[in-house]
Order: structure tokens, then sequence, then C-alpha cells
């Protein structure tokens, strides 16, 4: 198994054991529902941002591939810390809102280009 695996892997299990600990927490009433709601969601934004952030370090032999896992890369990245940061300080309706929307558009920012140096390309 490679080392983006294990990576990939650890974030997963991390993010599981995470929210069941945080569940045990609140049936034995330490933390509200709204703190394992934001914690668990924070974490979430937490690995987009960490994933956004490998991206452009992977190595792609193609140049125009390069360039759309760097945007691809940033865009996911900054998405990931609104998100993140929107679990952390906003009311729940408005952070889903905010961090949805801040993941689909770093989605949106990535596709544009793809498509943007497809034209290009074919031109």
């Amino acid at each position: 198994m490679n080392s983006e695996t294990k990576v990939s892997l650890a974030w997963g299990v991390g993010i599981v054991v995470l929210a069941l600990g945080l569940s045990s927490a609140r049936g034995a009433g330490y933390v509200d529902q709204d703190t394992v709601t934001r914690v668990v969601l924070g974490a979430t934004g937490l690995m987009v941002a960490w994933f956004g952030n490998m991206m452009p370090k992977r190595f792609v032999p193609s140049e125009l591939a390069r360039k759309v896992h760097r945007v691809g890369g940033w865009s996911m990245a900054v998405s990931g810390l609104i998100y993140a940061g929107a679990f952390a300080v906003l009311p729940i309706q408005t952070a889903v809102f905010v961090g949805c929307g801040a993941i689909l558009a770093g989605l949106a920012i990535t596709i544009g280009y793809c498509q943007s140096l497809r034209t290009k390309a074919r031109a």
C-alpha cells in the first residue's frame, strides 16, 4: 500500500473515530449535538483542504494535467478551509449553505478551468 493510500485511509478512519468518540461523549452528556456536528463537519472541511493541497504535488507528466491539478488543488484547499471555518463560527443552517456553496464553487472553478483548457487545446 502506497503512502497516499495510507494517508487517505487515515483521514477516513480518523473522522469515523472522531464521530464515534463525540457521539459517545454526547451520550454521556459531555458535549451537545451542535458541538458534535460542528467538529465532525469541520474535520471534513479540513480533509477536503488537505486533499486539495496535495493535488498539485502529485507527479503528472502532462503540462496541462499539472495546470489542472494546481488550479483544482488551490480551489479545493480554499473551499475546504471555508467549509471548516463556516462550521466553526456560523449557525449550523448558515454553515451548511456557506460550506456547501464553497465546495460547489471549488468544483465549478476546477471544472470550468478544465473546460477552458480543453477549448484552448482544440483551437
